[in-house]
């Protein structure tokens, strides 16, 4: 069983897929279903698809993030749509990574959903994932484990795998 002192906070729109990575990241084998409300799991927050998507609710954002290290910004592959305001990781002094979902369906467009992940959040790893094959939930538990940007990047330069990279600017 996975265990971490530290908290993460998994924001992105509605049906982006946050429950189904809470329950991947958890081991958990349940059924998603639509967050109503902040729910807390062991060392995961798994907000409302409501807080991202309307303006009104980046003070919850921003309150519960006091409570976290750790802030996955969450890009649906599947879904065009603009999420995050540009730079919207820069209000928020914790480390934040970028997790593309749903990379393994049919009409995914990971370029897009990493270009939006970019505009995001300023700095951090970015990591492809599937739910569904597992893909990339071993490698943010432990970037959970980790507690600065230097021994992230030096977690993914270890791994030297093409799901996982590093975003060092807005700029890049």
């Amino acid at each position: 069983m996975f265990t971490t002192s530290n908290r993460a906070m998994l924001i992105g729109s509605i049906g982006a897929g946050k429950s189904t990575l809470t329950n991947a990241l958890l081991g958990r084998n349940v059924e998603a279903v639509k967050t109503q409300s902040l729910h807390y799991y062991d060392w995961i927050v798994d907000t409302p698809g409501e807080y991202v998507e309307n303006p009104y609710f980046y003070k919850s954002i921003m309150a519960t993030v006091l409570e976290v290290t750790h802030v996955l910004f969450i890009q649906d592959a599947t879904n065009r749509k603009i999420t995050f305001p540009p730079s919207f990781s820069s209000g928020m002094p914790k480390l934040t990574i970028g997790v593309v979902t749903k990379a393994d369906a049919d009409h995914a467009d990971i370029g897009h959903a990493i270009s939006q992940l970019k505009r995001a959040i300023v700095q951090g790893p970015i990591v492809v994932t599937s739910s569904i094959k597992n893909d990339g939930i071993e490698e943010l538990r432990e970037l959970v484990t980790c507690s600065t940007y230097n021994e992230m990047k030096e977690f993914l330069e270890l791994k030297k795998n093409s799901k996982l990279f590093y975003h060092e600017s807005l700029f890049k």
